[in-house]
């Protein structure tokens, strides 16, 4: 179950990184088409045009009041009257809209021998307007034209020509073309109809320089469609960086879970191997007091066979090792100290055969018991070459003790 969960893990790590890179490769793409066409859509002054503005302008007038201003246009020298100083002067204020509101004032003299109302002028006359009106601009319905800005307008003033006062309605054509974003000329031809007596209709044209302040500017169509690909473009990178975001959070929560699922089963194999060991040493702690507490042979003086109270002792020892039939055991002859060492290490030797022939004709097997004799080098009690002990003193040196071996050790390397 762990292996199937360990290679599930990390089919969806391999699976999620994979479609990182793919997803991150097709991000940079996109970024990268998309700074393209950024370049190709980016804002430019072009893009930009004046949307509410205060304008000023100082310019000329020029009227044909003949009568006959169609069939005579372009008769100018007979039928057009105008100075040479500038005779207009306007200020106007433009909204967002396209509506503009403008009041125009203009001076001019009817010459002598020019035709007015159809007749020869007798002398010069004075030309005095005042007019106001509302303006369109054609642009907020065709969208910017670049440097040519058309406009339509109608209003109302007042006039005093041809000795005689009037008040006219008015309507206006014309248009406007820029050479920045403030100065320009503008030109315009106005018709201006009498009402409230006699005085005759005539015609206005007009062309002057033109200053705009307070200006406020906007988007033209063009850029407004440019700035909607551009947002939708900003947009599309965002969701594409979004998506890669949202792809290396799970990746990156994949890889803390395999992590976390890795640390936590190394922890319990520790846990499980710390509890083994403790189960293992006090399984041998356990086994040691148990053989620290069986009874042990003691040899007679100069001898190494078994008598039958011994017999007793050693089945204990059969016992423990059939309790525990992984055990291995050392079994350890000794001698006193009395007689040559030589000889006290053969007889040493000789009872260790004797105790380890018992238990292996009891049914242990030979596998799993040793005999080392270790002469008179392990005297327990001081009773050492030249001290005098008693004979009780002697007999605890002729003891066979046992100890357990690791398993793992060959019984045969162990009986050389």
């Amino acid at each position: 179950m762990k292996s199937y969960v360990t290679s599930t893990i990390a089919i969806l790590l391999f699976g999620t990184t994979t479609i990182c890179a793919q997803e991150e490769i097709q991000s940079i793409e996109q970024q990268q088409l998309h700074l393209e066409k950024q370049e190709e859509l980016e804002l430019t002054a072009k893009d930009s045009m004046v949307v509410s503005s205060w304008m000023v302008g100082l310019g000329w007038n020029f009227v044909n009041d003949s009568g006959d201003r169609l069939n005579n246009f372009t008769k100018i020298k007979d039928y057009w009257n105008g100075v040479a100083f500038p005779s207009r002067i306007n200020i106007g204020r433009y909204f967002r809209s396209g509506i503009g509101l403008e009041a125009i004032a203009t001076y001019n003299n009817y010459k002598k021998g020019n035709i007015i109302d159809g007749v020869v002028n007798p002398e010069d006359k004075d030309y005095f307007g005042f007019d106001t009106r509302i303006s369109y601009d054609l642009n907020k319905l065709v969208g910017q034209t670049g440097f040519f800005d058309p406009y339509v307008g109608v209003g109302a003033g007042y006039t005093y020509a041809n000795d005689l006062g009037r008040g006219t309605y008015n309507a206006v054509i014309g248009f406007r073309t820029w050479f920045s974003d403030r100065w320009g000329l503008d030109f315009s031809s106005s018709g201006k109809w009498s009402f409230g007596n006699e005085a005759s209709n005539h015609v206005q044209h007009a062309v002057g320089a033109v200053y705009q302040f307070n200006i406020e500017k906007g988007l033209t169509k063009k850029g407004l469609e440019k700035l909607a690909l551009i947002e939708a473009m900003e947009k599309e990178l965002q969701r594409v960086s979004d998506s890669i975001d949202e792809a290396m959070a799970a990746e990156a929560a994949a890889v803390a879970f395999a992590e976390r699922l890795a640390r936590e089963k190394e922890e319990a194999r520790l846990a499980a191997e710390k509890r083994a060991n403790q189960e293992a040493n006090d399984l041998r702690n356990q086994k040691m007091d148990e053989l620290a507490n069986l009874n042990k042979v003691y040899f007679r003086f100069d001898s190494s066979y078994l008598v039958s109270s011994d017999h007793a002792k050693l089945d204990e020892l059969v016992a423990f090792m059939n309790k525990y039939p992984a055990v291995v055991i050392e079994v350890k002859g000794n001698a006193d100290a009395r007689g040559e060492a030589n000889y006290n290490q053969w007889l040493s030797q000789r009872r260790a055969d004797s105790t380890v022939k018992y238990v292996v004709a009891s049914g242990i097997s030979s596998e799993r018991i040793y005999g080392k004799g270790y002469g008179e080098s392990q005297i327990s009690n001081g009773c050492t070459d030249g001290v005098r002990c008693t004979k009780e003193e002697h007999k605890q040196n002729r003891i066979t003790e046992y100890s357990m071996v690791d398993v793992n050790k060959n019984i045969s390397s162990l009986n050389k």
